[in-house]
């Protein structure tokens, strides 16, 4: 029996090999976690999957495009992270990605 190495990949090292090799998808996952943005912890989750975009794309090249340093970027898109909205509207810019808005749909009040 041949055995082989068991690879230990991360959740967040396939997320973005996946987005790596298939950055059309970047828009999808990126407005999923935007939708859930005001969601108890939507808001981490959103940075995440806009840190997971980024680190697909390299994190130094994101960051000159966006005109800032590199650390500063680890910084505001790390677990601690607080970004100005300039911040994450450079870096969106810098990915080649936007923010669109919509309406959310009607809350239906099934007690009635």
């Amino acid at each position: 029996m041949i055995q082989t190495e068991k690879r230990d990949v991360s959740h967040d090292q396939t997320v973005v090999e996946i987005l790596r090799n298939d950055p059309e998808f970047a828009n999808e996952y990126l407005s999923a976690a935007l939708e859930d943005a005001d969601l108890p912890g939507g808001q981490a989750a959103f940075l995440a999957a806009l840190r997971h975009v980024v680190d697909a794309q390299g994190i130094a090249a994101v960051a000159s495009r966006a005109g800032m340093p590199r650390e500063s970027l680890y910084r505001a898109l790390g677990p601690q992270g607080n970004p100005t909205i300039k911040t994450v509207f450079a870096v969106m810019r810098s990915t080649g990605l936007r923010l669109n808005v919509s309406t959310k749909a009607a809350h239906v009040d099934c007690t009635s």
